[in-house]
């Protein structure tokens, strides 16, 4: 991280540090989930559903075919909702100082506003 990009947080919007991690560590974290929900769904059984249906929806005359990756779409769906309540509990340090529970919260966002 740079000292622009420390700034840039500070100085930024109520969700920029949320921002600026979703940028850097979303493809390594689209690799961490990617094997373990692939092995989630295999297990519980959604993949297959899902192919059996595929499969039933290819047989109607004249529809087109659709690609589709279920593991990939939950991926980016988990990692959505991750980004979403991380950016939720940004905005309530930024913005209430009874969220500022450590020192250096109150320090870094306690006089920002």
């Amino acid at each position: 991280m740079s000292f622009e990009d420390a700034r840039g947080i500070w100085a930024g919007g109520d969700t920029a540090a949320t921002d600026y991690f979703k940028q850097k560590t979303s493809g390594a974290l689209r690799e961490a989930f990617q094997p373990v929900v692939e092995s989630s769904m295999s297990q519980v059984g959604v993949v297959q559903q899902y192919q059996a249906l595929t499969k039933q929806f290819e047989s109607v005359p004249f529809a087109k075919k659709e690609m589709f990756d279920i593991n990939g779409y939950v991926v980016t769906k988990s990692l959505d909702g991750l980004f979403l309540v991380l950016g939720e509990e940004e905005k309530k340090i930024r913005t209430n100082p009874a969220a500022q529970v450590r020192p250096l919260l109150k320090e870094v966002f306690g006089g920002r506003r």
